[in-house]
């Protein structure tokens, strides 16, 4: 595969990975089909056990998130900005520190944005608590299945 169809591949995960954040957009079918698409132009037992994982991964994704509360952003006032602030962190984390850096990062994007919403450190503590407990465990969900799905593309691209 060229470095063309490489970087397609990798542009259909990230716009995977920002239509978690979107409602509406169906992110984790963004990257598995990105993953699809690469394992069928690659051919290797890598690219389908790569492939054969990713979808293992986001099944098990998408019955966790299916478990957790239904999202509610609309009725407290979390607005786009306070997810593209989350997305931003959790990108930021995981590149920091892959996988495991996601979290931390989600959490301080949250934090980050209500902080300057709403101007002082308490407001914007009890504001991240309650976004995250109304919408933000089932986002970070399925935002972490995504990230490890693209996370191990980038490990066996790079070492392939």
């Amino acid at each position: 595969m060229g470095v063309w169809q490489l970087l397609m591949v990798g542009g259909v995960m990230l716009l995977g990975l920002l239509g978690v954040l979107v409602p509406g957009v169906p992110g984790p079918w963004l990257v598995w089909a990105a993953v699809l698409w690469w394992a069928l132009h690659e051919l290797t037992g890598t690219a389908w056990a790569l492939l054969v994982g990713a979808t293992a991964v986001l099944l098990i994704n998408q019955v966790v998130v299916w478990l957790l509360p239904p999202r509610r952003l609309r009725g407290m006032g979390i607005t786009r900005r306070t997810a593209v602030y989350a997305g931003t962190g959790a990108l930021a984390g995981f590149v920091l520190l892959p996988v495991v850096g996601a979290v931390p990062g989600f959490i301080g994007g949250v934090y980050l944005c209500e902080r300057r919403r709403l101007g002082g450190h308490g407001q914007a503590k009890a504001s991240t608590r309650a976004m995250m407990r109304a919408a933000g465990t089932s986002v970070l969900a399925e935002l972490f299945g995504c990230l490890l799905v693209v996370g191990a593309w980038v490990a066996v691209t790079v070492r392939g």
